[in-house]
């Protein structure tokens, strides 16, 4: 078990950075997580424990007050916290995409009011691009900006936000110019500011409540309406309307390499519970790991989570080198979450009925594996960006 995802290359930084959230997962995350799970209830005492860890800034340059640290660390930290529970993770990512995006896209005025507080986890962050209806098509949004004066003045209503009652900030993309030449040059990334909760939460923004969902519990995930809400254009993320689409691609680039870490960080636990699990049943006088069939499925499960790991890590380097990973974030989040589910699936079955029953991990882990299907783009959608830049530049 200890021989899988390890990472070669690492810097003495990045090594003490691991050790110390997997020490944090075993000892504050593992021992509560089933049951907060199960309760639907928000990790606050963990959240508080990231937050003096750094993992709200770690990629946040020093000069801003965060660890400065690269993608791959990132993606490392959140395999980590993941393989202890998933929702955790998710509390952590939306925040990041929001900070990534204010990186390279805010402008400077923009970057020194958020980062700051974004790297101590003072200010939250909340990243909107679904509605109702809308599926994968971003370009189908309604939530429209129209220009009033000086402001604009936004209404439509939001679906899955992340952090949606627990964000003070939320990068929210809306339609801004009907007369653009290109439907993906009508839409503007908006910094909204609102306060922590539910119901109204700022003038002419309500968080209805959370959704209730089959897995990622204790996260807060929520519907947003904005009806009449009125904002100034400097809240216009770098400061000029129209790059909204780019600038959430970008962040939502970073977020397949972290769903892709979440899947393996699943993947990697539900293979640890399998494996102690097997060593301990006994069958026909000797435990079931001793049989070739599950002996077989351990080999097929452990392979499953080297590979998601490894194209998970290759992924994260290349945008660390300021290359694009279009393709390679495809790839990695939809072999590992496709890979992900595999394993749980396995290790459900050499649980037995136990799998069944809620009073062991690999319950929860059934569930939370179904998401990583979805979120940040289906594999459907993943295929369809890794073929058509695939046939970017052939003869066909």
């Amino acid at each position: 078990m200890s021989r899988l995802c390890q990472t070669e290359g690492l810097t003495e930084d990045q090594t003490d950075i691991l050790k110390a959230v997997r020490t944090f997962v075993e000892e504050r995350i593992l021992p509560v997580a089933t049951k907060l799970e199960h309760a639907d209830e928000y990790p606050t005492e963990i959240v508080e424990g990231l937050k003096d860890l750094g993992i709200f800034g770690l990629m946040i340059p020093e000069e801003y007050g965060g660890l400065g640290e690269s993608l791959l660390t990132y993606a490392l930290c959140v395999e980590e916290i993941a393989r202890g529970w998933m929702s955790v993770s998710g509390v952590i990512n939306t925040h990041f995409i929001v900070a990534y995006m204010l990186m390279q896209h805010g402008t400077e005025e923009q970057q020194k009011k958020y980062l700051p507080l974004m790297a101590t986890g003072e200010v939250r962050g909340a990243f909107s691009m679904s509605e109702p209806g809308m599926g994968s098509d971003v370009s189908a949004i309604k939530t429209k900006a129209v220009k009033d004066g000086d402001d604009y003045v936004i209404d439509g209503q939001k679906m899955w936000l992340t952090n949606g009652g627990s964000s003070t900030l939320i990068a929210l993309l809306v339609k801004t110019d009907e007369a653009a030449d290109s439907v993906y040059k009508n839409m503007t990334t908006f910094l909204i500011e609102k306060e922590p909760g539910f119901g109204k939460v700022g003038q002419g923004i309500t968080i209805p409540g959370k959704i209730d969902k089959m897995g990622y519990k204790g996260v807060d995930t929520t519907e947003a309406v904005f009806e009449g809400h009125r904002i100034v254009a400097d809240q216009i993320l770098g400061g000029k309307p129209g790059k909204g689409f780019y600038q959430m691609m970008d962040g939502v680039e970073v977020g397949r390499v972290n769903v892709a870490a979440r899947a393996c960080g699943i993947a990697l636990r539900a293979f640890e519970l399998a494996l102690a699990y097997a060593q301990q049943r006994e069958t026909f006088g000797k435990p079931i790991a001793h049989h070739q069939a599950i002996l077989f499925r351990l080999a097929e499960m452990a392979t499953k989570v080297e590979a998601a790991h490894a194209m998970t890590v290759r992924a994260a380097r290349l945008k660390d080198k300021g290359e694009r990973n279009d393709v390679e974030a495809g790839m990695a989040k939809m072999l590992a979450a496709e890979y992900c589910n595999e394993v749980v699936q396995d290790s459900f079955r050499i649980h037995g009925g136990y799998g069944y029953a809620k009073e062991y991990e690999i319950e929860r882990l059934y569930r939370e594996a179904a998401f990583m299907l979805i979120g940040e783009g289906t594999s459907d959608i993943q295929k369809m960006i890794i073929g058509r830049s695939l046939l970017k530049g052939t003869s066909l």
